[in-house]
């Protein structure tokens, strides 16, 4: 055993395979895998082995792409079979939502690239013979659907790795885990002791265990996955070709050949959790005792989807754990507050992502970030709320609705409330409909009196699109008060702040009592923060941005804070408050302080300490409304004081409360962007309409080479805004643009614009195709419908209304 590796990988499941394989054959050669037993010991060998493409976020989805393809690669450099199955596989709707569903995920696979082709009842019987199809609505083909071998994939990783370089120690647990003081780990095993400048924990099932030894609770829990393999079928065996895979939404099951019989597995809607308290240390190649009684309904309904399977003899029964994180998709990234400790766990569909999952890590690691957008398996997207009560409610949650959809407007029920704001027993009160991000409740919008305050859940315009438009019209023509405690906050102070920022933002920091909006970008040029900041004092700064990044935003913070003078500090639960906005928010406001609030006195893009009532308060001048707006930000225990003071004020001008929904119509009308949507990792600032914000002449900054380079070259594409001739659904995001039959673009988000009357998106297109005026194609729901390109916002193009 070496003495020293760059990198520790723990865990031989398919997954820290994968990692070591794509580290050394990236340029790391010195890497180790470190695994307890033998490689594919804990959940990867049991695994059913299916693969496939889709997924609800498209980065992942392209991931997923990119595993499948990947296994021929490693056939031939590893000389390893991976016991390749590509049959293609069948998604079955038997109702209207979900032929929906699978109309929305046949448009985003055109964004992929991806050949998904919807086809009917016929044609999937024709292709799935042995399936009963008298109530399918429709069905999703893909070609690339299949199987493979679970331990053949995993050894042509670690034998392809090998080649390139790495080492595989078998039965090597590592027992203790202690960091140096240059940053490196003493990797401590019963074989000795290997100095390691990163470690990455792919522990699967025993991920929590191995985060323990740094003191990281690991928010995953394994549950117990039952699938059975059937006796020989004689439809099956007497097949001329292989059964596809086929997924049957109805009965909420999984269906492939294996053998001469079939293998049918489910998720049962109450599924049961395992080894609550931490995975037995000589647990490896055993099973756990079967179950049927939990999936005797599942069964049930396959039998009629499948008849030959009523004849068919069950000749096993596999019930075997499984690691999952609360939302299904994998932990991965580096693990916030640790040096060089990096994660790739709860990758609970291994052979659809285990090859994705370890090229974005080993490009994380050697180049200093993944070559896409990842931020749905980030790690930093679960805080210190997702303890371990939290994590097994919403596994429990998603394991049961794993065949179930999720409609974009819905917002799951498990595990909330979880963080609260003083004034959320009021907002529920006045019909507020929540939602919940990064743990915290939050208003979606308002139902008025006499409506129940809970949303139709729908690919289509719910009963939420009138109440929504009133929000917005109060905006617009009267004032909205909107709660904004959940955006992300952070303090950054000390005599080297402002040149600690200074590098880290794109843009140039404000003056004293002034904000700036700025990107901050990687050093690839890739946008990693879209945030606002307010200068409080010379050496004292207040930042705000997406809640959703707010340890992911302090992630990169504290990546690049010098040794001395500078220190940061997530604060979002220290200050809340509301936005306050549309054209009498100044005359609402006024009747708080004593402030001059006038245009000239309290001017755009200020910010100033002041009382309002008995309140002290951060105001700043700024809206994402595109109205007349302020930012109130005060300290807990003054929230429900501040509000009632608002809502008094407000009476006069009929203010009323407004939601989220509403925001998101208020954006999108006036084409601004958004995190997660239109700024992501994946995006170049300039291309995404940000390059007013990113000053090439301030001196260096992070990223500022990538940028200039980026705007000499001109961008490759732009980030546009679109009018949607829509009918009673308007785009969520991820829908197709199309020019003639080629897929040129996509849709970031989309919204009704109450205001204007139109159905609108914001989406990139190539910049050669970015012309006002141009027409094209997007598909909603199976619709084809046009898609014009504006040369302008529809409200308000001059931004003089939020300038007033």
């Amino acid at each position: 055993m070496k003495s020293h590796l760059q990198v520790a990988v723990i865990g031989g499941g398919v997954v820290g395979a994968s990692v070591l394989y794509h580290l050394a054959k990236l340029g790391w050669p010195e890497v180790g895998l470190f695994e307890r037993s033998e490689l594919t010991a804990g959940s990867t060998w049991h695994a059913a082995g299916g693969m496939h493409t889709m997924n609800a976020d498209p980065y992942v989805a392209k991931l997923q792409a990119y595993t499948i393809g990947l296994y021929k690669t490693l056939e031939q450099e590893s000389g390893q079979s991976c016991g390749i199955h590509q049959t293609g596989g069948l998604l079955l709707a038997s109702d209207p939502s979900r032929l929906d569903y699978i109309r929305a995920v046949h448009a985003k696979g055109k964004v992929l690239g991806l050949e998904l082709e919807l086809v009917d009842a016929a044609e999937a019987k024709r292709r799935l013979p042995i399936a009963d199809v008298s109530d399918v609505l429709g069905a999703l083909y893909d070609p690339l659907d299949g199987h493979v071998d679970p331990s053949g994939v995993t050894n042509a990783y670690a034998k392809a790795a090998r080649s390139f370089g790495a080492e595989v120690y078998r039965h090597t647990p590592v027992e203790e885990l202690t960091q140096n003081g240059d940053g490196s780990w003493n990797v401590v095993t019963p074989n000795g002791t290997v100095v390691a400048e990163h470690v990455v924990n792919c522990g699967g099932l025993w991920a929590r265990e191995v985060g323990a030894l740094v003191g990281h609770s690991v928010p995953i829990l394994p549950m117990e996955h039952q699938y059975i393999l059937t006796d020989e079928i004689p439809e099956v065996a007497g097949s001329p070709s292989e059964v596809i895979h086929c997924v049957d939404f109805k009965g909420e099951s999984y269906l492939r050949q294996e053998g001469k019989g079939l293998l049918l597995g489910t998720y049962e809607a109450h599924g049961t959790p395992w080894s609550l308290n931490g995975t037995p240390k000589d647990f490896g190649h055993e099973l756990l005792p079967s179950d049927l009684d939990r999936i005797i309904d599942r069964m049930e309904a396959a039998y009629r989807r499948y008849p030959c399977l009523a004849e068919a003899g069950i000749k096993k029964i596999v019930n075997g754990p499984f690691s999952f994180a609360g939302d299904g998709n994998p932990l991965l990234g580096p693990v916030p507050g640790y040096r060089n400790y990096w994660i790739a766990a709860g990758v609970m569909a291994g052979f659809s992502q285990g090859g994705g999952v370890g090229l974005s890590l080993a490009q994380w690691m050697i180049d200093g970030e993944p070559e896409t957008s990842v931020l749905a398996m980030d790690v930093a997207r679960y805080g210190d709320f997702a303890n371990r009560r939290f994590t097994m409610l919403k596994v429990k949650e998603n394991y049961g609705r794993r065949f179930s959809i999720t409609f974009p407007n819905e917002e799951l029920t498990a595990a909330r409330p979880v963080k609260t704001t003083p004034v959320y027993p009021r907002l529920k009160q006045l019909g507020a409909v929540m939602g919940a991000q990064y743990g915290t409740e939050y208003a979606l919008w308002f139902a008025p009196e006499g409506m129940a305050p809970v949303e139709t859940t729908t690919f289509r315009r719910s009963n939420a699109f009138k109440p929504v438009a009133e929000e917005c019209k109060a905006v617009r023509e009267r004032a909205g008060i909107m709660e904004i405690s959940v955006y992300g906050k952070h303090e950054i102070e000390g005599p080297d702040a402002a040149a600690f920022l200074d590098r880290i933002f794109a843009n140039r920091l404000p003056a004293v009592g002034r904000i700036a909006l700025t990107p901050m970008l990687s050093e690839k040029g890739r946008i990693v923060g879209d945030l606002t900041v307010a200068r409080l004092a010379e050496d004292r700064f207040f930042v705000i941005g997406s809640g959703s990044a707010e340890l992911y935003h302090q992630r990169w913070f504290h990546r690049h804070l010098p040794p001395a003078g500078v220190t940061s500090r997530a604060v979002t639960r220290q200050w809340v408050g509301f936005n306050l906005a549309g054209p009498q928010a100044r005359q609402v406001l006024q009747k708080l302080t004593d402030e001059d609030l006038g245009g000239n006195a309290f001017p755009f893009l200020a910010m100033r300490e002041m009382a309002l009532g008995l309140v002290p308060a951060r105001v700043g001048r700024i809206s994402f409304t595109g109205e007349l707006g302020y930012e109130i930000y005060c300290t807990p225990e003054y929230q429900n004081t501040l509000l009632e003071l608002l809502l008094e004020a407000g009476k006069e001008v009929d203010a009323r409360l407004i939601g989220s929904r509403a925001l998101q119509s208020l954006r999108v009308e006036k084409g601004f962007g958004g995190w997660t949507r239109e700024y992501t990792p994946a995006n170049l600032p300039f291309e995404a309409g940000l390059g007013r914000f990113v000053k090439l002449d301030k001196g260096e900054f992070i990223g500022r080479a990538a940028a200039a380079a980026e705007k000499q070259a001109g961008p490759a594409r732009k980030l546009v805004m679109l009018e949607i001739e829509a009918r009673d659904a308007d785009l969520w995001g991820d829908e197709p643009l199309l020019d003639g039959d080629r897929c040129v673009g996509f849709v970031t988000s989309g919204a009704y614009g109450h205001t204007v009357g139109k159905s609108l998106a914001l989406g990139y297109l190539p910049a050669a195709l970015a012309e006002p005026g141009r027409r094209f194609v997007t598909d909603s729901l199976g619709n084809a419908l046009g898609a014009t390109v504006l040369a302008e916002p529809p409200y308000d193009p001059s931004g003089a209304r939020m300038r007033s």
